[in-house]
C-alpha cells in the first residue's frame, strides 16, 4: 500500500463505527467512512472535542453540525497551502491521501531533464496541480465545476503560485481531450481523478464503469513520445488495483511501452497504528 505519511497539518486520529476522526490543522472533524466497518472503543479524548460532525442521513446525503468551526481555514503540506471549508456530502476540499501521489510525480518532474507539460483532469481544488507546478511543470487544470476551479486558483495564490504556468479551464474533460487530440497537443504527464458519477457543464453524464476505459484509451493519445508518467486514481469499489493495472497495460503500455504499478493508497491512523485504505491508484512510467 502507498501511504501518505508525511503530513504535519492533517491526521487520522481514530476510526470506529463507520466514522473517521480527523485533525485538519487546529480543528477536529468527524466524518463518515464506508471502509470503517469495525466497532472499536473510542478512547482518545478528541471524540468528545469535535469542531464539526457530518451526520449521514438514512435517506442519502446528510448534513454538517458545527461546534466553533470557522467558515474557512487553511492547512499546509510541505510548501503548499490549501483553503478548507466543509461543504456538500462531507467533503472539505482536499483528499489528504493523494499526497503520496503528489510526492511521487513531483520527484519525476524535478528530476526530468527538461520542463514537463502536465495535464490534470477532474482536477477538483488543485492539490495535484499545485504539487506539479511547485515541482516545476507547466500545468493544464481541467474541471467541469467553475466553483472548484475558482477554489483551486485561490489555493494557488495561497501557495505562492499566482504567476506559475497554470492554465485554468472549466470544461467537460472528455470533450476537452477530444479537442486536444484534434489540435495535436501532447503532454509529458497526465493525472486523472475521475468521479464515480458526475455531470459536465452542459449536463453531460459520466458513469465511471461505462466511461472510464474508453476515456483512458482516448487520453492515452495525448501522451508525448517522451512522456514521463500517467496517474489514475479510483475511489470506486469495483476499480481495484488489478483493474487499474489491466487498463493502463492495454492502453498506455500498448502505445508507449513502459511499466505499470498499482496499489491501494492509505492514511496512517494514530490511535491504532494501522492504515486506513482510501481508494486505489495506478501509475505508469516509461
Amino acid at each position: 500500500m502507498w501511504i501518505a505519511n508525511n503530513w504535519k497539518d492533517y491526521e487520522v486520529i481514530d476510526t470506529s463505527c463507520g466514522e473517521k476522526l480527523e485533525r485538519w490543522g487546529n480543528y477536529i472533524l468527524l466524518r463518515p467512512d464506508p471502509q470503517v466497518i469495525w466497532n472499536t472503543p473510542k478512547e482518545v479524548k478528541e471524540w468528545k472535542h469535535l469542531n464539526g460532525h457530518y451526520h449521514r442521513s438514512a435517506k442519502g446525503g446528510g448534513e454538517w453540525e458545527f461546534f466553533h468551526l470557522p467558515n474557512e481555514w487553511s492547512i499546509h503540506y510541505r510548501d503548499l497551502t490549501f483553503h478548507l471549508k466543509p461543504f456538500s456530502f462531507k467533503h472539505t476540499g482536499l483528499f489528504p491521501e493523494q499526497a503520496v501521489n503528489w510526492d511521487w510525480f513531483s520527484e519525476i518532474i524535478r528530476n526530468a531533464d527538461r520542463p514537463l507539460k502536465v495535464l490534470n483532469l477532474f482536477a477538483y481544488t488543485g492539490g495535484a496541480t499545485l504539487a506539479a507546478a511547485k515541482a516545476g511543470a507547466s500545468v493544464t487544470h481541467v474541471d467541469a465545476s467553475k466553483g472548484m476551479v475558482t477554489w483551486a486558483k485561490e489555493n494557488a495564490v495561497a501557495s505562492g503560485l499566482a504567476d506559475a504556468p497554470i492554465r485554468w479551464l472549466v470544461d467537460d474533460c472528455v470533450k476537452f481531450v477530444e479537442r486536444e487530440i484534434r489540435r495535436g497537443n501532447t503532454y509529458d504527464g497526465i493525472i486523472m481523478d475521475p468521479p464515480s458519477y458526475g455531470r459536465g457543464p452542459k449536463g453531460e453524464i459520466w458513469k465511471i464503469e461505462e466511461s472510464i476505459y474508453p476515456f483512458l484509451e482516448l487520453t492515452a493519445q495525448l501522451l508525448s513520445k517522451d512522456a514521463r508518467f500517467f496517474l489514475i486514481n479510483s475511489y470506486t469499489t469495483g476499480l481495484q488495483p488489478a483493474v487499474l493495472t489491466y487498463m493502463l497495460n492495454t492502453t498506455v503500455v500498448k502505445k508507449l511501452g513502459g511499466q505499470v504499478e498499482a496499489s491501494e493508497i492509505g492514511l496512517p491512523v494514530s490511535a491504532s497504528h494501522l492504515i486506513l485504505p482510501c481508494g486505489a491508484s495506478g501509475r505508469w512510467t516509461p
